[in-house]
């Protein structure tokens, strides 16, 4: 750990004093500006997005019926746990890269290169969900405004719709999806002092949906819809009964990615070695509370097999 050197080839290690060198020092570094609030905010609008307000239904339509709150539960102690090993990470190795950099540091340069990569197929696959299920709520939305965006452009060219008169047409491209994209991605590239700004304006409207959605849909709750509370299983593992509840805590586990990427930041934290840990449990913490509250009253507001395939069940709810 105390050199690097190309003798070891492919498993050579970086020491993180060089590490930390590298990233302080040059005209790429990175400002520290990011406080606790901050980064909490960044942890909950990274997290909160569509595998809340898209999974919570399918999860309990097909897993694990009204019980899908335990899967949430379960969910979280396994993102604990690996959150309170970024936060360590994070905080002895207060630089960008997050498990890129940390395998890089400990396993060597192979292991990292692969860890990069799967890197970034987990976030261009949650992109790609978040923005898919976005465009559903959009679309939905205009919908209920009397605008009817014509069905090719809200499918991609795998997708086949087919209508209410039995004929079908082939997707073209999922537009609004594409558009969303790339207005974050232009965000993004403004910088980190802008795109937490509107980071924070969004985390706001996103909890108050969730508190809204809870808050008066407690209202509507119906008590019958709650029975029975984990379904008997159907014979087949995973649907239903406490093996529907696991599988469905593997489904909503994607509901919580994004607290990794709370450790993308530790390079533009002032504290790294006090904040990390605040960010990442916090925004964890905060966001499992939200995640149970909402799934228990989406499962009471209708029955949870009314939910299956619904992209869109809170609009549905």
């Amino acid at each position: 750990m105390a050199r690097e050197s190309g003798a070891d080839g492919l498993m050579r290690t970086k020491p993180i004093d060089r590490l930390r060198q590298d990233a302080e020092g040059g005209s790429h570094s990175l400002e520290r500006t990011l406080g606790p609030l901050s980064l909490v905010g960044l942890g909950i609008g990274a997290i909160i997005g569509a595998g809340l307000f898209s999974l919570t239904g399918i999860a309990a339509a097909e897993n694990a019926g009204p019980a899908v709150v335990l899967s949430f539960a379960i969910a979280a102690i396994g993102c604990a746990l690996a959150g309170m090993c970024y936060s360590e990470l994070a905080s002895m190795i207060p630089v960008s890269g997050s498990a890129y950099t940390y395998a890089y540091a400990t396993m060597g340069e192979f292991v990292a290169w692969i860890i990069g990569w799967d890197l970034v197929l987990e976030y261009a696959v949650g992109a790609a969900t978040v923005s898919v299920s976005w465009s559903k709520y959009v679309a939905t939305l205009l919908q209920d405004w009397g605008i009817t965006l014509p069905p090719r452009l809200l499918h991609s060219p795998f997708e086949t719709v087919q209508f209410a008169d039995g004929s079908t047409v082939h997707g073209l491209v999922n537009l609004p999806a594409v558009l969303i994209l790339c207005l974050i991605s232009l965000l993004l590239m403004r910088g980190v002092r802008e795109s937490t700004r509107v980071n924070s304006v969004i985390v706001v409207v996103k909890v108050a949906v969730v508190l809204i959605v809870v808050g008066v849909g407690l209202f509507y709750v119906k008590a019958q819809n709650y029975v029975p509370f984990i379904p008997e299983n159907t014979g087949t593992f995973g649907e239903y009964g406490w093996s529907g509840i696991m599988r469905a805590a593997g489904v909503v586990f994607f509901a919580y990615i994004g607290f990794d990427a709370v450790s993308t930041a530790a390079q533009e934290v002032k504290n790294p070695q006090r904040t990390m840990m605040i960010g990442i449990l916090g925004s964890l913490a905060i966001c499992t509370v939200l995640y149970i509250a909402f799934a228990a009253v989406l499962t009471g507001l209708v029955p949870y097999a009314s939910m299956k395939g619904d992209a869109a069940p809170v609009a549905t709810a």
